[in-house]
């Protein structure tokens, strides 16, 4: 498999633990199915970055991961969660994207 996508897919299942705990907090009904979804999350989201490493550097794989994670839970919090939307805190995240994607550009 490309490593590339391993990453894609662990920065994906990365955004998938903060929102299983995110739902347990919010909907008490739903708390061990979302701690469940967490835990998978993050197993999943940590083999991925495994295989990823074994051919990108490491700086490189764990920059991008916690770069899609942190920009994919950023958007979660503010479409489904009513978390705040304001210059300040988008142009913090277009950074981390800009980071992200210049890592991409710039490793083989």
């Amino acid at each position: 498999m490309n490593p590339w996508l391993c990453l894609m897919a662990a920065g994906f299942f990365e955004v998938g633990w903060p929102l299983g705990f995110k739902l347990a907090q919010t909907a008490p009904a739903w708390r061990v199915p979302a701690v469940a979804l967490s835990i998978l999350s993050m197993a999943l989201s940590g083999w991925l970055l495994f295989l990823a490493q074994k051919y990108i550097p490491i700086g490189t794989a764990y920059a991008v991961w916690t770069g899609i994670g942190a920009a994919g839970t950023f958007l979660i919090g503010i479409i489904f969660f009513g978390d705040i939307l304001n210059w300040a805190r988008a142009l913090g995240v277009m950074l981390i994207v800009g980071g992200v994607v210049t890592l991409k550009t710039v490793t083989p």
